[in-house]
C-alpha cells in the first residue's frame, strides 16, 4: 500500500467558507482525513492585492505540505484566481486542485439565457473566470455582481439572519430584473447563504456552485496517483485557524452541524508557524 494514502487532504480558505467544499469531500471521499486551514486573521481575501493573496496562499500551502498533506484543495475562488498557478509552479509534482466558478453548467442549463454571478472583485478580474465565461457562455448574458459584506456575514454566523437577506436584495436585484434564472456562486462562503438567496428571489434562481465537482476532481487526481485512502473507516477532519480558534469552531459547528477539533496557528514574519498544534501523525 502506498504510504501516502493515509496522509490528509489539505484544504484552505480565507475563513470558514471552504467548509462548503469540505462537506462535498466528506460525501465523495468519506474515508479521507482533512486538514483545513482557515486564515481568519486575513479574512476576507476579496479586497486584497493579488501579490498579498499569493504570499498568503504559498505560506498556507507550505504549512499543509509540512504537516503531511498529500494534496491541496484551494477552497477559495479568490485564492484560486490569484494564486493557483504560482502554487502549481512552486510544487509542480503535487496535486493541487482549485476552484472555477460554475459558469459552464449554469449557461448550459439556463432557459432564459441570462445567468447571474455573485463573486469577489479578484475572482471576477481573474483569468480563470474570464476564460470560463469566454469559453462557455456563448449566447448567454452574464450579469456579474460584487456584493460586499457577505463573507463577513457568514463568518459572524449570520448566514440565516435577516441581515443576510437585506444584504442580498440589492445584489440580486439586477439579475432578477434582467431575467436571470440561474445563479453562480463564485465564493465558497456563499453556499451557506442559500436560504437567504431563496428568500430574496422567491426560489426563482437555480443555484450553481462547484464544490461537488471539486470533490470529484480531487478523487480523480488521488486515484490517478494511487493516493486514495484505504479502508472504510470515516476520515478525521480538523481545523487550524490563524484567528481565534473558538470563533472558528463555533462557526463550523453552526454551518456543518458537527463539532470539529480546532486549534490556532500564528503568522510569524510571513510564515505560518506552530502554536498549540502538533505535526500531523496518523
Amino acid at each position: 500500500m502506498n504510504a501516502g494514502c493515509e496522509r490528509p487532504i489539505g484544504v484552505f480558505d480565507s475563513g470558514v467558507g471552504g467548509l462548503s467544499v469540505v462537506q462535498a469531500l466528506w460525501q465523495q471521499l468519506p474515508s479521507e482525513d482533512v486538514l483545513y486551514v482557515a486564515d481568519t486573521a486575513n479574512c476576507p481575501y476579496g479586497p486584497r492585492a493579488p501579490a498579498e493573496i499569493q504570499s498568503l496562499s504559498l505560506g498556507i500551502a507550505r504549512y499543509l505540505f509540512d504537516h503531511g498533506a498529500k494534496a491541496i484543495v484551494v477552497a477559495c475562488n479568490t485564492a484560486s484566481a490569484a494564486a493557483l498557478q504560482p502554487l502549481r509552479d512552486t510544487w509542480p509534482e503535487a496535486p493541487i486542485v482549485g476552484m472555477v466558478p460554475a459558469v459552464k453548467p449554469a449557461a448550459t442549463w439556463s432557459r432564459s439565457g441570462v445567468v447571474g454571478v455573485l463573486a469577489t472583485p479578484m475572482t471576477l478580474q481573474g483569468n480563470l473566470y474570464q476564460d470560463v465565461v469566454r469559453d462557455h457562455a456563448h449566447g448567454v448574458q452574464v450579469i456579474s455582481v460584487v456584493c460586499p459584506g457577505l463573507v463577513e456575514l457568514v463568518e459572524r454566523g449570520e448566514a440565516r439572519a435577516q441581515a443576510a437577506v437585506d444584504a442580498l436584495r440589492p445584489c440580486l436585484a439586477p439579475m432578477l430584473e434582467g431575467g436571470a434564472d440561474a445563479l453562480v456562486l463564485g465564493c465558497t462562503h456563499y453556499p451557506f447563504l442559500r436560504e437567504a438567496i431563496d428568500t430574496v428571489s422567491d426560489a426563482r434562481l437555480r443555484i450553481f456552485e462547484p464544490s461537488e465537482a471539486v470533490a470529484r476532481q480531487t478523487g480523480r487526481v488521488l486515484a490517478q496517483r494511487g493516493l486514495l485512502a484505504q479502508g472504510s473507516n470515516a476520515g478525521r477532519t480538523r481545523i487550524v485557524s490563524t484567528g481565534p480558534a473558538g470563533a472558528v469552531r463555533a462557526a463550523a459547528s453552526q454551518l456543518l452541524g458537527v463539532d470539529l477539533e480546532t486549534t490556532h496557528v500564528a503568522w510569524q514574519q510571513g510564515v505560518l508557524g506552530e502554536s498549540d498544534t502538533t505535526r500531523y501523525e496518523k
